[in-house]
């Protein structure tokens, strides 16, 4: 059974940075680069931050992808034949994270954040157009099923900027524009949550206590985040989030080296 537990300043401050990538994530993708290091930067463990953060994430994403479907702003096969391969990667990858140990879980978070930073920054110039007509229907299915099959297993082994990369793979290989890839992103990513968060609360490793205000904090943020990419946007979020990255990134390494 799980002790972890958190003064009420502490889950404040969850809140603060969850409702935060919740914003982000909505309006960018890449909330994970601050939710997940907010959970491990508490001392949770490794396991328990990866099923609280499944939770929140879900849980916004879910509302964030009510508001792109309300809107139309996603092109509705593709985004169900991605979120079916997410589904089944993000699933298998979920139940190897669980045969690994807990301080290597929070080694590849420390690896793969400045990676997943580095690739999300420098592929700023996303579709402007939509152009995936173009491509003929056995590819537009094949590549979805692709896109979904392998971001979904990122999503549920690391996740962390999972939902800019869907973003970049449907506006660079599918050739959708940024509105369309990025409510395709958030159906593809609802799919690797949920997938990811079952095996993660059939085997108890969701504390409940923190994940449920978490998980408000993120729906919060995600209707405002959403909102804002359906009217502005996502490129004036992109400082915000290596701002906070960098940031609890250092607290997360200090921890681990001291």
């Amino acid at each position: 059974m799980n002790t972890f537990t958190l003064s009420v300043p502490v889950l404040c401050i969850i809140c603060f940075f969850v409702f935060l990538a919740g914003f982000v994530d909505a309006a960018a993708g890449g909330g994970g680069l601050i939710s997940l290091p907010a959970y491990i930067a508490t001392g949770m463990p490794a396991h328990f931050a990866y099923g609280c953060n499944k939770f929140s994430s879900a849980c916004g994403t879910t509302l964030a992808s009510a508001r792109f479907l309300k809107n139309r702003a996603l092109d509705i096969r593709t985004a169900l034949l991605a979120a079916a391969g997410s589904f089944i990667g993000s699933g298998i990858a979920a139940q190897i994270v669980l045969l690994l140990d807990d301080r290597f879980l929070k080694r590849i978070v420390i690896v793969f954040l400045p990676v997943a930073a580095v690739i999300i920054f420098m592929n700023k110039g996303y579709g402007e157009e939509n152009l995936s007509d173009r491509l003929g229907k056995t590819k537009k299915i094949f590549l979805a099923l692709v896109i979904g099959l392998f971001i979904g297993f990122y999503d549920g082994m690391v996740g962390p900027g999972t939902g800019t990369f869907a973003i970049i793979a449907f506006s660079i290989w599918m050739k959708f524009d940024l509105k369309t890839a990025s409510g395709n992103a958030k159906i593809l990513n609802l799919a690797s949550n949920y997938a990811s968060l079952i095996t993660y609360a059939v085997n108890g490793n969701v504390i409940w206590m923190i994940a449920v205000p978490a998980a408000a904090s993120n729906v919060l943020g995600s209707y405002f985040g959403s909102g804002m990419a359906l009217k502005k946007g996502a490129a004036f979020i992109r400082p915000m989030i290596l701002i906070v990255m960098i940031l609890l990134m250092l607290k997360i390494v200090s921890d681990f080296v001291l």
